[in-house]
């Protein structure tokens, strides 16, 4: 064996390498082998702490992987045979040099092996200078390469990603969510979600094994903002449905740099090598694609004009080639067409064909091939385009500008960790960094197409992509978007891992083949690429301190060292994700378990965890209603819930036959959850009528509830169904999260059981006690600063002299502690009837069709949208869809002047 040293530095290899050589059946086989694992020719780069020596050459019939190294010092070798191939492991411990080194941002160290007779090594250039490309930064922030103009772009582009659209906006008139944050937001926008934000696709395939897709890209929408219904329909020749997880964007401007020819170098289709790996680029109109879980999509412009349409129904026009040339990637038509020399090997054909080459960017170019496309509209009465071309350019820009984040200094666990992920052969397919403009991309992918068997297959296909193929995903940040795999089933790394099957079925099994302690190394090397220190069991940044008494999810009051653990234990458990593996979806129906949300921030977030939620969190309520106005519920369910979510991935929950009533249901806010509870049953029954006795065309009648547990009243949920904070924490996470609680004294919501493998109880007692009580806790919404205005003075007497007040009652008393309190929610926690007469409706226990809770005012302005519905954009909106005993006010309401009325909503604006 030779070793053949470049040193630059004076960096030395000690003590020399010394390994067995096994050559690969065939020159053709090494070169196809080498091409799909190696990082193109000898040069070493860091990645952070971290630096990559590559050994490879085409005329060397032995290549070998690259090295893992501290710095630059060569601590130790070992030798490892797999799948016939050489892999040299390098390890070493903190040095002077390694300091040197990492201060230099590069490594000079550059070695070719050679153990078949008769090879010839040869000779090695030296890396360049600046060898280490600048791309990391904490998760959610921007390239440390961003101009100031590109920062600037980058932060109206965070915000346009945070905007929740409305009707007035374009919103709809179907779609899934109402911003694009929603589904980008784990640990940081710009990330991934939890479960409850997959989504479904859907497809035809024909008896004759055709396969087409549905509208929207597939996409099925569950919301609608039309008159006559709340839930589109689905196009019943619809026969194939998976779920989708959402895909970080991290990153995604290097990948987007990558050059189709750079990609393509991996594909192996016919398994030249040997290896069981076979890869394959997919196409988006005669490009390589990177982008989706099938790599179907080529451009960033693409796959965010894509989503804005099939998830928000926002529709926008293309960018013009003008903006294109400005974005932080040159996305031009122009660039995109550059010609490259042919691959070696590999014959040019025409645009027409499967070989797409003469399409690919030059790969020292920062070049991303944007696919000409025309606009988009839909049936709304909102002008198209209804997102700007400016903003649409500042939402492309912030994608493309998002870095990948910063990868952990190395240490003994994440280095045997590496050496493993390579023994097992992971990085067949994740390919420990690709060649880009800017140097070497670490981020774990190939952007091939793999076929991974038939339990992870969807039956969806994108571009040349079957139902069992799909993108390589990127490692890099692994630690913090969770849940993993194309639908989110697998809640943990080695669950992810221990899924995989077809191409990657021998990996998966070598895996299982390690022992637990040799698992968690690869576990915790994958951890180490980045962003876990911004991981949390939800989406609370680490750390985060308690708000302030009396703020927004701040306590009421002033808390004991104790209370504040406690508050905070119960916060971490209403914004922790539950998953398959903690029992999620424990009531189940015909499609299987169900859940709506996978955690209790899921739904209450508006303007900060505690508080209301968008449209895209609705809950919808379902059931029959025959000609004489009686409601019946659907026979298949536990309740009237119609769940978005299912863990039966391959069936969308719709309703069941006959059902003609879809009612949405807003996510009210919680904030005083616990002032409300002190409220006394005697307090609020004493301003109930029920019998119209002061004729003033008000009832009012409190919601009872009778059961073993006693007689209680009503305080929660829009028809007052729930009785205190603890019954509100056990029904919740029934029938919105589908977990088992143990049984307590004197409560009967929620479930003890159900017929997941999970055991019961799915939240411990102390888990569902810390979250009362941090709920219970929880401060009632302060009053805004314009509550002081002149206006806003004028108009409380307004609200007075309309008949707002005969319901909305300013203050109600309580009691905490034998101390007596008021509580300003502005309601009477009183069922009324609110709707015209005849309207369809649910019945929820001693609660019509047409009657529900007085609302709570507090928040209102912090807290939209409005009505049980979720229907009103505005606070205006809200009261002019107020009908039966409220008929008399809305009238008094428009026929204020506009002076009264602007008035009115600046008071209400203010609570």
């Amino acid at each position: 064996m030779q070793i053949r040293k470049a040193n630059r530095r004076n960096a030395r290899l000690t003590p020399p390498l010394a390994m067995d050589t096994i050559c690969p059946a065939s020159h053709l086989h090494q070169e196809q082998w080498v091409r799909k694992r190696r990082i193109p020719h000898a040069r070493s780069r860091f990645f952070g702490d971290r630096a990559v020596i590559q050994y490879s050459s085409s005329q060397n019939p032995c290549p070998d992987r690259y090295g893992m190294l501290d710095g630059g010092l060569l601590a130790r070798s070992r030798q490892l045979s797999t799948r016939n191939q050489l892999v040299c492991k390098a390890f070493g411990k903190e040095s002077m040099m390694n300091r040197i080194l990492r201060l230099c941002g590069m490594v000079a160290v550059s070695s070719l092996i050679a153990g078949c007779p008769g090879t010839v090594l040869p000779p090695v250039d030296p890396p360049p200078e600046d060898d280490s490309p600048n791309i990391f930064a904490p998760i959610g922030q921007p390239l440390p390469s961003a101009t100031s103009d590109q920062l600037e772009t980058f932060e109206r582009g965070a915000a346009v990603a945070l905007r929740r659209f409305t009707s007035a906006d374009g919103l709809g008139p179907d779609f899934n969510v109402t911003f694009c944050g929603a589904c980008h937001e784990r640990p940081t926008a710009g990330g991934s979600a939890g479960l409850y934000r997959n989504f479904f696709l859907s497809g035809e395939r024909t008896e004759s094994g055709l396969f087409f897709e549905g509208d929207f890209g597939g996409v099925i929408r569950k919301n609608s903002s039309s008159d006559d219904t709340f839930f589109p329909e689905l196009d019943p020749t619809q026969n194939v449905f998976a779920q989708r997880n959402p895909i970080p964007f991290f990153g995604v401007g290097l990948i987007a740099e990558l050059s189709g020819e750079e990609i393509r170098s991996r594909e192996d289709p016919d398994d030249l090598d040997g290896d069981g790996i076979s890869g394959r680029a997919n196409f988006d109109r005669g490009f390589v694609g990177r982008f989706g879980r099938k790599s179907q999509t080529v451009s960033i412009e693409g796959f965010i004009r894509g989503p804005l349409d099939n998830h928000l129904g926002i529709t926008t026009d293309p960018l013009t080639e003008d903006q294109r040339l400005l974005l932080p990637v040159d996305s031009t038509l122009r660039a995109a067409m550059r010609r490259v020399p042919d691959a070696p090997g590999r014959a040019r054909t025409n645009a027409s064909a499967v070989n797409y080459d003469e399409f690919t960017s030059k790969p020292t170019a920062a070049l991303q091939a944007a696919a000409p496309d025309g606009p988009l509209t839909d049936t709304d009465a909102i002008p198209d385009p209804e997102l700007s071309s400016d903003d649409l350019f500042d939402l492309v820009s912030f994608a493309m500008l998002l870095a990948p984040p910063q990868p952990e200094p190395p240490t003994d666990q994440t280095l045997r960790g590496q050496s493993f992920f390579s023994d097992i052969g992971c990085d067949a397919c994740h390919t420990p960094a690709l060649d880009g403009p800017r140097g070497l991309i670490p981020a774990y992918s190939d952007f091939l197409l793999h076929d991974m068997g038939p339990d992870l297959a969807d039956g969806l296909e994108m571009g040349i992509a079957s139902g069992n193929e799909f993108r390589t995903q990127p490692l890099w940040g692994i630690a913090s978007v969770g849940p993993y795999l194309h639908d989110g089933r697998a809640e943990t790394i080695q669950d992810a891992i221990l899924a995989h099957g077809g191409e990657s079925e021998t990996s998966r099994n070598a895996f299982a083949g390690l022992t637990s302690s040799e698992q968690a190394d690869v576990v915790e090397f994958l951890s180490s690429l980045g962003g876990r220190d911004q991981f949390s069991t939800g989406l609370i940044p680490p750390n985060t301190p308690i708000a302030d008494v009396e703020t927004y999810g701040g306590p009421f009051r002033t808390l004991s060292s104790s209370e504040q653990a406690r508050f905070l234990s119960g916060r971490e458990v209403f914004d922790r994700e539950f998953g398959f593996r903690t029992g999620i979806g424990g009531l189940t129906g015909d499609n299987g378990a169900r859940f709506n949300g996978d955690s209790c921030r899921a739904c209450h977030f508006e303007p900060v965890f505690g508080g209301a939620g968008p449209r895209g969190v609705n809950v919808m309520r379902h059931g029959t209603q025959n000609a004489n106005g009686t409601f019946t519920p659907p026979a298949t369910t536990d309740n009237t819930i119609l769940h978005t979510q299912t863990t039966a991935l391959a069936i969308s929950n719709q309703p069941e036959a006959g059902i003609n009533v879809l009612e949405p249901r807003q996510t009210p806010h919680i904030f005083g959850a616990g002032l409300i509870d002190a409220i006394s049953f005697e307090t609020i029954m004493g301003n109930a009528d029920e019998s119209d006795e002061d004729g003033d065309g008000i009832s009012g009648r409190a919601h009872v509830i009778r059961d073993v547990a006693g007689t209680r009243v009503g305080r929660f949920g829009w028809k007052a169904q729930v009785p205190s904070i603890a019954e509100f924490v056990r029904d919740a996470m029934a029938a919105e999260i589908g977990l088992t609680l143990p049984e307590q004294d004197g409560l009967t919501f929620g479930i003890t059981s159900d017929e997941d493998d999970v055991a019961d109880p799915e939240l411990q007692l102390s888990e569902a006690e810390d979250l009362a009580f941090y709920l219970g806790m929880l401060a009632g919404p302060p009053r805004q600063d314009s509550s002081t205005e002149e206006s806003a003075v004028r108009g409380a007497t307004v609200f007075d002299s309309v008949g707002c007040s005969e319901c909305h009652i300013a203050t109600l008393m309580g009691e905490i502690d034998g101390e007596a309190i008021e509580v300003p929610l502005y309601s009477d926690l009183l069922l009324h009837d609110i709707l015209a007469e005849g309207s369809p409706g649910i019945v929820d226990g001693l609660a019509s069709q047409t009657e529900f809770r007085t609302a709570p005012l507090w928040g209102l302005s912090q807290t939209a949208p409005y009505f049980h519905t979720g229907e009103a954009d505005t606070i205006d909106d809200a009261i002019r869809l107020h009908a039966g005993e409220a008929d008399a006010v809305r009238e008094a309401y428009e026929a204020l002047s506009d002076d009264d009325r602007s008035d009115l909503l600046a008071f209400l604006g203010s609570l």
